[in-house]
């Protein structure tokens, strides 16, 4: 089907391409044949006229002879008196009557008459002029057969007749050949991409090394290749990472369950209770995680409506002084925005989170609204970020060296869902080099009215 449709391509490409040149070559001969046909008549008048001149001359010096032999085998010429008698002709014409109608003076024309020649009848292109003659005024015709003319028009017209058609074959089959060729690296494009299985997203077209829009084409399916191998190998690793951290709540609840059973006295029921709502609790925390990312990667929130981004920041840092970790609001000034509030806060929130995990003792909130937009900066006075570490931190569940944090370690969800809620809201979360020692990360957001 593929080897069907590639050649009714390149069949109607051809097809095509050659009737637009055969137009094309229709059109060019008819002018050609015209413009010849023209020309070749403009310059016989020219010469004509200028003829008609020189016997004039002679005409007005009384010194005409009886037979005109200025003029070529294919003219024919005639001097005429006013009362229609023949001074003197062309030999072609000797003894013949007027060739023109003798009816009134002629400043100069140019006409097309039927003359004899010699036992035949010609037709003439003839210049006709009027002038003073030996004995009064005459008529002066003079031009040449159009025959040669025709012939002329016509050995072009066979040989475009003849050549045209050779020119259209040798066309089409270079069109052909062409295409073919073209049409043989898409193809290899094509069977190189139907044999990349499911399991070898690792696959690359072969590069020839051409920068023409094949060349491109296989560029552009080699960037998308390497994007859906990439999203393969996040699918891969999201299942592998959420089935490693149910396992663990999972495997602790069955624990505690079989143990109950085994004995009704064997476990304590506050004992039993705890470990299995802890780890409900758990499983509970990472599917919540998980659909609030799926959430991040969708479009656009719809319920939009004007935040302030400080009065959130503010109710957050009361949540969070809790911990022993302590939290300075004293930098944050207004900040409105537009945006889904549960998602700027669940944005703040996971921010602020990670901020107390990592901090020793003290976190520090700014917000400030400057050049259109509203800026949020969390800073911590903890170890800080590795450099190898710095863009993975927004991976999904990529985890911290555990010695660095303090309590229990999250879900590995917390800023890979902040970057994609920002992201969706307009704006974007970066790990700036600001704070040493210690983390800054800075949420950036249009302001309120900017869009």
């Amino acid at each position: 089907m593929t080897l069907e449709m590639t050649l009714t391509l390149r069949t109607k490409a051809t097809a095509v391409a050659t009737l637009l040149c055969s137009a094309v070559l229709v059109l060019g001969s008819v002018l050609l044949v015209t413009t010849l046909d023209s020309q070749l008549t403009s310059s016989r008048d020219d010469l004509a006229r200028s003829r008609v001149r020189d016997l004039l001359d002679q005409a007005a010096a009384g010194n005409l002879p009886s037979t005109l032999r200025n003029v070529n085998d294919d003219s024919v010429a005639q001097i005429i008196s006013e009362d229609g008698a023949v001074l003197a002709a062309s030999a072609n014409i000797q003894g013949e009557a007027p060739i023109v109608a003798v009816n009134a003076p002629v400043a100069g024309e140019a006409r097309t008459i039927s003359a004899p020649d010699d036992q035949e009848v010609e037709t003439y292109r003839v210049w006709v002029q009027s002038g003073d003659g030996p004995q009064g005024r005459v008529i002066v015709v003079e031009g040449m057969s159009l025959e040669s003319v025709a012939e002329a028009t016509s050995t072009l017209r066979r040989t475009l007749s003849y050549g045209g058609p050779v020119v259209l074959v040798a066309l089409a089959l270079v069109i052909w050949l062409v295409l073919t060729r073209t049409l043989a690296r898409l193809d290899k494009i094509r069977a190189e991409v139907d044999a990349i299985g499911h399991d070898q997203l690792d696959h690359r077209l072969t590069d020839d090394g051409r920068r023409d829009e094949v060349g491109r084409l296989a560029a552009t399916m080699n960037r998308m290749l390497a994007r859906v191998d990439a999203s393969a190998q996040r699918q891969r690793r999201l299942v592998a990472d959420v089935s490693h951290d149910l396992q663990g709540p999972l495997a602790a609840q069955r624990l505690s369950v079989e143990l109950a059973l085994a004995s009704e006295g064997a476990v304590d029921v506050d004992v039993l209770r705890d470990d299995v709502l802890g780890a409900t609790s758990e499983m509970e925390r990472l599917v919540s995680d998980l659909l609030v990312l799926a959430v991040a990667d969708e479009g656009p929130p719809l319920n939009l409506a004007p935040v302030d981004l400080d009065a959130v920041v503010l109710e957050e840092a009361a949540r969070a002084r809790q911990t022993a970790v302590a939290i300075d609001t004293s930098k944050v000034s207004a900040g409105p925005v537009l945006g889904s509030p549960d998602e700027l806060r669940r944005i703040v929130r996971n921010l602020l989170d990670n901020a107390v995990t990592h901090a020793r003792s003290r976190v520090e909130l700014r917000v400030v609204a400057e050049e259109g937009q509203v800026r949020l900066d969390v800073v911590d006075d903890g170890p800080g970020v590795p450099d190898a570490e710095r863009e993975r931190v927004f991976e999904r569940f990529h985890r911290g060296d555990p010695a660095r944090t303090r309590g229990a370690p999250g879900t590995g969800l917390g800023l890979a869902i902040a970057r994609g809620l920002a992201e969706r809201a307009g704006g974007s979360i970066e790990l700036v080099d600001e704070h040493e020692p210690g983390a800054v990360f800075t949420l950036t957001l249009p302001i309120l009215g900017s869009g």
